[in-house]
């Protein structure tokens, strides 16, 4: 999953979204340097992470992708799955995500200083684009590609993979439709379990 379905898999608890928003930064037995609540959220971006790339319906999706774009594939993937959380989220969520978005943007703002430097760039980059808005169109989602693609210190054609989700656009929705209420229950069990408290 990419960064705003780990948001929302938040439940709009603002320790755990930090921590979501942080744990691709925070290696290892780092996330001990954190609050608790902040921990919780490393902890739990960690399981989602988990259960997403083992999840059957996921690897349908990254099996499609996998002869053009190999070791990437996962990734895009998740890009892809946030653009229909993006497009979709009325069906997910009472709040709109212009209001989702400047209530993240200012939470993560207010808590900037603790974040790791990689964490902070990229929150910088979100405020100036307004991610994750541009996420609900397939212009926002190819500009996403290329720039990840360009970022990459490794050969790659993330830039292409929009032409693979407009080909296949029904079968990733109809996966993604499949997939999010499963990575819902599991946050919802996930989150009443002992290792996140």
């Amino acid at each position: 999953m990419n960064f705003l379905a780990h948001l929302y898999l938040s439940s709009e608890d603002d320790e755990l979204m930090i921590g979501n928003f942080i744990a691709d930064s925070v290696k290892g037995s780092a996330y001990n340097n954190y609050p608790i609540g902040i921990r919780k959220g490393i902890l739990l971006h960690r399981a989602i992470d988990s259960f997403t790339d083992s999840h059957a319906i996921v690897k349908q999706s990254v099996l499609r992708l996998r002869p053009a774009h190999r070791k990437f594939s996962g990734v895009i993937v998740d890009i892809f799955y946030d653009h229909f959380l993006a497009l979709r989220w009325n069906e997910f969520s009472e709040v709109a995500l212009s209001d989702f978005a400047k209530r993240v943007h200012v939470l993560m703002l207010e808590h900037k200083n603790l974040m790791p430097v990689r964490s902070q760039h990229f929150l910088q980059y979100m405020v100036m684009n307004n991610i994750p808005l541009p996420y609900a169109e397939i212009k926002g989602i190819e500009k996403v590609l290329f720039g990840m693609s360009r970022r990459s210190s490794f050969e790659n054609t993330m830039h292409l993979a929009t032409a693979d989700l407009v080909t296949c656009y029904a079968d990733f929705e109809n996966e993604f439709r499949l997939f999010f209420p499963e990575i819902i229950t599991f946050c919802q069990n996930k989150k009443s379990e002992s290792a996140l408290q």
